[in-house]
């Protein structure tokens, strides 16, 4: 191994944060170098400080280094200004553990969280010496690959990855390591490159775009099909059955700088059934799986002796739910699992972090045990201002909900809450809009009842359709129409010192829509926007909506036509051979019922409604709890006849086939 380190060193006093690019965390990995070893880089294409947090990464990156015969290493997209340098001395992208050069692994494999990364992910392929385009790579270059959430679309970047991981890493992880290691020692010869991935495409959850020839009638997209009959016509996700298997990250990486959730962070359960029609991460990470309260005990304990943080985040996509939330929140502030307040632990000592909550399940009871410790600031996402329109997105929460969940922070002694709204979802109309600035109002109000330093933000982001959601087939508001429907609420919350309007740019949407359900020729518009040095489009400073115009006109694509149209229920769509394990027909039927203004309650307490992610995978929720946390609002014991606006009307879904779209399940 020859490290670059004495010839980035020199570097790192002409740029920013230096400590982005040294390694040496605590908790960080001792990988071993061997020629024998199958050798993984792991890399997140955004900056160190956004990247080093995100578990997924570091969960994979502590198994392969588990295993004797392979090794893991971290790379972080370098900013622009170490970008210049390394290319002025020919310096390519490294791993921040031993800063051996990329190009030197066996495979790269990268996080995709946000779809606005992807020229990043060209950036750094390049930056590797490795060739951007898959069908140019020699058979002596890395693999590239790439997982996440944004791989259940993985079409817009088809062109420029090997593989593609559908679902959860953990086990997969491992069988790819099995593949490639044996094609290493069987000396990797010329012409073998394609045998290879055509047997990853035969490991379950592996696609690899290679395989699969795309043909088109004009606009539209016609067929995906596989190139060889041992090649799986659909791609089935990978779903970890119980999480109580993999404790895992054991050893989180303490970062030696400042990084966003610096703080120990415990997946409790993987998984939501809330059903919120806009939430991919809910529809795709289906069924919910809960850890064991005395793994999760055991997981904060000994990360927080460990690491040294006084700060705890309890993660999941709905945290509120989790069986035994209140207890759990008590024993950690207490210090110890038995909630006692042990061997002398201060119990105002651990602060508890709850992102995601769900307004109908925070009682004063949870609100109590968090506010044991300091207060950080709460985060509500009502999402949609009216209770009709939180009816179609089938984020069934009344303002008394929201209202109770205010309270109760309120009168625990917290002074700041935010709340998160989306704008542009189907059917909405000003009075829905505006209604956002009345909620926020009425909440301000109810904390002023308990101090005089009581604020809400509102957090104001534009709506962008994802695959495999009921709301895949709706056309996105154009940015003129977003930026519009802000002003609205600006001007509906008036002078009101009490209320901060923060939003998300609209036509940062617009780019996020085209990446999020483009089909395979998107990739060259993607590829243009990096050679025009279009890089860290999730940076505001750095973002450009008609680089992105440019792009799609340069290469012959209609932005309207991927973005702003409705879409048919007879179409193809890009992601239709990708199994996530919901049916093509539960989600057509499930955006009906939106469009009538129908909910449909959660699943994890009431039958299920066979939308496949069970019965096709042969798994079921595990959920501690025979009821909802609060009884929740969602079937699960509340009265859901007083909306404040329209009643909702929970109504049995209709068989297969009844008013469903071509196709069958997915």
């Amino acid at each position: 191994m020859t490290t670059l380190w004495p010839r980035l060193e020199p570097l790192l006093p002409r740029v920013s944060k230096p400590a982005r690019y040294i390694g040496c965390e605590d908790g960080m990995q001792q990988p071993r170098v061997d020629s024998d070893l199958t050798s993984w880089l792991f890399a997140y294409p955004d900056t160190y400080e956004i990247g080093l947090p995100n578990q997924g990464l570091q969960i994979l990156y502590e198994l392969v280094n588990e295993r004797p015969d392979a090794s893991a290493e971290r790379a972080y997209a370098p900013w622009i200004d170490l970008e210049a340098e390394m290319r002025t001395h020919g310096l390519p992208l490294f791993s921040v553990d031993t800063h051996r050069a990329a190009g030197e692994f066996d495979i790269i494999a990268f996080n995709l969280s946000a779809e606005l990364v992807y020229t990043n992910v060209l950036n750094c392929i390049d930056l590797a010496g490795v060739a951007v385009r898959s069908a140019q790579r020699s058979d002596a270059e890395p693999l590239i690959g790439a997982g996440g959430h944004c791989a259940f679309n993985p079409e817009p970047l088809a062109d420029f990855v090997d593989f593609f991981v559908i679902g959860d890493g953990e086990e997969v992880v491992g069988e790819i390591t099995d593949v490639v290691g044996a094609w290493k020692r069987s000396g990797k010869r010329t012409g073998t490159r394609e045998g290879l991935l055509r047997e990853l495409a035969g490991i379950e959850g592996v696609y690899v775009p290679s395989m699969y020839e795309v043909s088109y009638d004009g606009a539209a997209l016609v067929e995906v099909t596989p190139r060889y009959p041992d090649v799986p016509p659909l791609i089935a996700k990978r779903t970890v059955a119980d999480l109580a298997d993999w404790p895992y990250p054991r050893r989180q990486l303490v970062p030696v700088t400042e990084v966003v959730h610096d703080r120990l962070s415990v997946e409790v359960f993987r998984g939501c059934t809330r059903g919120c029609r806009f939430c991919q991460a809910g529809m795709i990470t289906r069924p919910v799986r809960e850890r064991p309260a005395a793994q999760v005990r055991e997981m904060v304990s000994a990360g927080l002796e460990r690491s040294g943080y006084d700060e705890v985040s309890l993660m999941s996509l709905s945290t509120a739910d989790y069986s035994g939330i209140a207890e759990l929140v008590r024993d950690t502030v207490t210090g110890c699992g038995d909630g006692t307040a042990g061997d002398g632990a201060d119990p105002n000592r651990i602060s508890v972090s709850l992102p995601s909550l769900r307004v109908d399940a925070f009682t004063v009871d949870v609100a109590a045990q968090v506010s044991r410790a300091r207060r950080t600031g709460l985060t509500f996402a009502p999402e949609a201002g009216s209770w009709r329109l939180r009816q179609i997105i089938n984020k069934l929460i009344t303002e008394e909900d929201l209202y109770s969940a205010v309270r109760s922070a309120y009168s625990q002694g917290w002074h700041r809450m935010k709340l998160y709204f989306l704008t542009g979802l189907p059917s909405e109309m000003d009075p829905d809009t505006e209604a956002i600035a009345h909620l926020a109002e009425s909440c301000a109000r109810i904390g002023q009842e308990y101090t005089k330093r009581a604020s809400v933000t509102v957090s104001l982001g534009g709506f962008v359709p994802k695959p495999h959601t009921p709301f895949q087939w709706f056309g996105q508001n154009p940015p003129d129409e977003l930026a519009r429907k802000v002003r609205l609420v600006r001007s509906a919350l008036g002078r009101n010192r009490r209320v901060q309007l923060k939003w998300h740019d609209p036509a940062a949407s617009t780019a996020e829509g085209i990446a999020s359900r483009g089909d395979r020729r998107v990739g060259a518009a993607i590829e243009y926007v990096w050679r025009k040095g279009g890089t860290f489009q999730e940076w505001s400073e750095r973002f450009d909506l008609s680089l992105w115009e440019e792009a799609m006109a340069a290469c012959g694509l209609d932005l309207d036509w991927y973005v702003h149209r409705h879409r048919g229920g007879h179409e193809m769509l890009p992601w239709d051979h990708i199994g996530a394990g919901l049916h093509r027909d539960f989600l057509w039927q499930d955006w009906q019922d939106a469009l009538a203004g129908h909910g449909l309650p959660d699943c994890r307490w009431t039958p299920c409604y066979d939308c496949g992610a069970c019965t096709e995978y042969g798994i079921e929720h595990i959920v501690a709890s025979p009821v909802a946390p609060n009884g929740g609002s969602q079937g699960t014991g509340q009265d859901l006849a007083t909306g404040h606006v329209v009643p909702v009307e929970l109504r049995p879904r209709q068989l297969a086939g009844a008013g469903a779209p071509a196709g069958g399940g997915a």
